[in-house]
């Protein structure tokens, strides 16, 4: 089984009844991944035992609550088929939105609940318990104090998705990630196009980058099986190259499981795709969801600022 939290927060840091949230996760058993709207939080949550994976998910729409607007960018990053919240106002309404989206049913404000799917939960104004039976897929909202905390000692990877319309913050977000992992001046880094890059003459939009960064340029299966132009000597995947660089770079690549297989152990991977439900973002250190036609061109400008200074 996978759960998929939605984090809670308070005053810019993570609210305790997030670590309930996991801890009421971990009595089902299975993976656990934390979701942290606007990224608050995030390495706080990769703290807390039992958790999988975080996923840090930023952009200017996190700025203030809006329901459509987090449920949006949300929405597409939940894996599995069960998704809890706390029973605040706003992850009761990120719930309801987040259900509506997938089209599953709410259960709301539960205060037990059980790896059969049964779960309790007051009505009429606390004044009854009624007991509910409940199947995946579906989302949660968990009372606060009705569960044992998960404690702390976890080591989770936290990967970042950005879905700013700003793509200049974005990027600036990104290369400052990377950077905190990577020497910009090696040369074992590369950038890799795939079929989203619309035609192999647009390859020389990578090639410019890759002259910045002193790179390698590599490409998808989908690629190189779709123009002739791109030759199987640059095929990052199972039937191509493993690469292991400091810095990979996906454009336009969705992130099929034999591409995956080939570039999967770099140390710092950023994706740029305009599907905000590619698999690439499930691998990715950094992501950004946003066409490589928006990306590309201020992802150069800033790294030749990087480069230059």
């Amino acid at each position: 089984m996978s759960v998929t939290v939605i984090s809670e927060s308070s005053n810019g840091a993570l609210h305790p009844v997030t670590a309930q949230l996991v801890g009421a996760a971990s009595s089902l058993g299975g993976s656990i991944t934390v979701i942290c709207p606007g990224g608050v939080g995030s390495s706080d949550a990769a703290n807390i035992a039992g958790v999988t994976k975080v996923i840090s998910v930023e952009g200017d729409c996190f700025e203030s609550y809006d329901c459509v607007a987090w449920s949006k960018a949300i929405s597409p990053l939940v894996e599995g088929d069960l998704v809890l919240s706390s029973s605040s106002a706003v992850g009761r309404d990120l719930a309801s939105s987040i259900a509506a989206s997938m089209g599953v049913p709410v259960v709301q404000d539960v205060t037990s609940l059980t790896e059969g799917f049964s779960a309790t939960r007051p009505i009429f104004s606390g004044k009854a318990i009624e007991e509910v039976g409940i199947s995946s897929p579906c989302a949660i909202s968990l009372r606060a104090n009705s569960f044992e905390s998960a404690g702390d000692g976890g080591n989770a990877e936290v990967s970042s998705v950005n879905v700013s319309q700003d793509i200049t913050v974005a990027v600036k977000q990104a290369l400052a990630k990377a950077s905190e992992r990577i020497d910009v001046s090696e040369a074992d880094i590369v950038i890799s196009g795939g079929r989203g890059m619309g035609e192999p003459a647009n390859f020389s939009h990578l090639e410019e980058v890759a002259d910045i960064l002193g790179a390698a340029v590599g490409a998808s299966r989908a690629a190189v099986d779709t123009w002739g132009e791109i030759p199987h000597s640059m095929q990052v995947g199972q039937t191509g190259k493993t690469v292991t660089p400091n810095l990979y770079i996906a454009v336009g690549i969705s992130g099929a499981i034999q591409h995956l297989a080939g570039m999967r152990s770099s140390k710092f991977i950023l994706a740029i795709n305009k599907d905000a439900d590619a698999p690439i973002f499930g691998v990715a250190d950094y992501g950004i969801v946003s066409t490589w036609e928006e990306a590309l061109p201020v992802l150069k400008e800033h790294l030749s600022d990087l480069l230059s200074n």
